[in-house]
């Protein structure tokens, strides 16, 4: 979940890694660090804290090349000493991923009297390098790597080579080729701007890459070239546009996602349709959002094409022996396309003869390259690690494809449908006054969110938003299980939201909410059922939203839960676009 990015060439080193590391942030913000290449020397640099403490101590860096680093921690606590990059006798090492092995290792490296200055699983990697270069960076990389368990993407120089030598396994690298100069970065954004070209570095890959060329080694050793790719990174605007958080902006950008990608469907749908064809069975996976995401996609998959579904954590999927075949059809989801658990239970599922769709935000990425079909999500860049505008876009693609599934006939009233809704959820942002809820929420011990079928599902992601960027600590519950166990939470103290936007299951949630106020718990209602907005009009905080098929309540609802927690998160000053412990792209375990 780390950000790295390295630069070799005839520009200002420190310029272009400093920018890197701002547009690669999203990835992790414990601390930063960066180690450049000047008059035969590293200078090293490192800070805990945001990118931008580095931003003084680098100006009046003068280099050609140098490697960075944006950390999320995994070992060891964010510190100074912590952050990458790790130094060892000439050479400077970053690493994303997570080395398994590394206790071993580490007490292998400290009994033949090596020095270890942090507590991370990387340090072990410089360590191995500085035992293993005689005289030949990219040897010593090869032969490093071979004593290394678990994910990595790599890049290390070294005072006595003019080149950075990378290597890759399990956690996307991709190269830059510029003018004067080339680039390695995780991620595409990263080099928005920088170079015309790019190239994605396969598993096993080993590389050095020079400011006049690069050259890439295989699994084997073997020289390899992988293709070039025009380089189509846009920086994600860093303009706020009136908003004082990101978060706000990319909520108010759902509409605008919504149809965009309502848009990009009709280029892959007859695809899509061909790789259904004998699809008796759909499983969907993801994690967090994504995950939530998946669980409303299973009913309608449940619904439309009247198939049996089902949705599992892509953490828990990947671990079992599941049952699948060629009649059945996965749907990875994936927001970045790079998250580890989702990209392993893919993976699974094709070694299984499964036939695997990714829907993903991110259309170069490790999910896309090894998936059967992809349905594409047009949500653009999402700066604020909380996803907002991109859980509306994986909506909408989960609803026509399984519309899709479900043949023609249901799929031209799907989209025709589909295609009127981001003006409904324009209304809803326009009228949503979330203010008084969400002071009740801020200063509650915690809050419950309820509902039935998607509305249960919309819960979950409304509980995950409020923790992820309010800390408010709660959860979702089908609001049929509140008798079995939550009741006893409920007290003056707590908050319940309970969601409504099924009229044919609205009594049942009803209930919830009279049991919630017989205990004397707070209670708040979030629906466009007419029947419960006049049951509770004036008795308890009611949010209205517009009327709408019930399959596509979840793309209103769910803005309504993002924008609660937004505003809870603003009642107590949080830092919302960048909650403390988490990172928007988690390519570790």
């Amino acid at each position: 979940m780390c950000g790295i990015v390295g630069y070799i060439g005839g520009g200002n080193a420190a310029e272009i890694i400093l920018g890197g590391l701002k547009r690669l942030e999203y990835r992790g913000y414990d601390s930063a660090g960066a180690a450049f290449l000047s008059d035969g020397k590293i200078q090293l640099v490192k800070k805990q804290g945001r990118v931008e403490k580095l931003a003084p101590l680098l100006k009046d860096v003068r280099s050609f090349a140098g490697i960075g680093h944006t950390r999320w921690a995994t070992h060891g606590e964010p510190s100074d000493a912590n952050a990458h990059p790790h130094l060892s006798d000439g050479i400077a090492v970053v690493h994303n991923g997570i080395i398994e092995n590394y206790a071993e290792l580490k007490a292998e490296l400290i009994s033949g009297g090596a020095k270890f200055l942090s507590d991370t699983d990387s340090e072990v990697v410089v360590h191995l390098l500085a035992k293993n270069y005689g005289g030949n960076l990219i040897e010593a990389m090869r032969k490093t790597v071979k004593a290394l368990e678990g994910s990595y993407a790599l890049m290390a120089i070294c005072e006595s080579e003019n080149k950075i030598v990378v290597a890759r396994y399990k956690s996307p690298l991709i190269v830059g080729y510029g003018d004067g100069g080339n680039f390695v970065a995780s991620d595409e954004p990263a080099l928005a701007g920088l170079c015309r070209d790019i190239s994605i570095l396969e598993d096993g890959d080993v590389a050095e890459i020079t400011a006049d060329g690069v050259n890439i080694f295989d699994k084997y050793f073997k020289p390899v070239t992988r293709a070039k790719e025009p380089n189509l990174a846009v920086s994600a605007s860093l303009g706020l546009e009136g908003c004082p958080h990101y978060m706000l902006k990319e909520l108010r950008e759902t509409p605008l996602s919504v149809e965009a990608t309502v848009r990009a469907f009709d280029g892959v749908k007859d695809n899509l349709s061909t790789v259904l064809k004998g699809v008796k069975r759909v499983i969907l996976t993801g994690c967090g959002t994504a995950y939530h995401a998946a669980l409303i996609g299973k009913r309608y998959v449940e619904c439309f094409a009247r198939i049996p579904a089902e949705c599992e954590t892509a953490g828990e999927f990947r671990y079992k022996n599941p049952v699948i075949d060629n009649s059945t059809a996965v749907f990875a989801v994936s927001q970045s396309g790079e998250t580890a658990d989702t990209v392993e239970a893919a993976r699974l599922a094709l070694s299984m003869g499964a036939k695997v769709i990714a829907v993903t935000n991110s259309h170069r990425s490790e999910l896309t390259r090894l998936a059967t079909a992809v349905v594409p999500v047009a949500a653009g860049p999402e700066i604020c690690v909380a996803a907002t505008k991109s859980y509306t876009g994986q909506l909408a693609a989960l609803y026509l494809s399984a519309a899709t599934l479900a043949g023609d006939e249901i799929y031209s009233e799907c989209a025709k449908k589909i295609k009127a809704i981001p003006a409904v959820i324009s209304e809803t942002l326009e009228n949503l006054d979330m203010r008084s809820l969400a002071h009740i929420c801020a200063s509650s011990s915690g809050v419950y969110f309820l509902g039935r079928d998607l509305d249960y599902a919309v819960a979950l992601e409304g509980s995950l938003k409020l923790k992820e960027i309010s800390y408010v600590a709660g959860e979702g519950y089908p609001s049929g299980e509140l008798k079995h166990g939550t009741l006893a939470l409920i007290d003056v103290n707590t908050t319940s939201v309970v969601l409504i936007t099924d009229k044919s299951l609205a009594s049942k949630s009803e209930n919830a909410v009279e049991q919630v106020l017989s205990r004397g718990g707070k209670v708040a209602v979030i629906t466009n059922v007419e029947e419960a907005e006049e049951r509770f009009a004036g008795k308890l905080p009611l949010i209205s939203l517009p009327a709408c098929d019930k399959f596509l309540s979840p793309l209103l609802s769910g803005v309504a839960v993002q924008m609660l927690a937004y505003k809870a998160a603003a009642v107590l000053g949080r830092e919302i676009d960048k909650p403390r412990n988490l990172a928007k792209s988690v390519t570790v375990e």
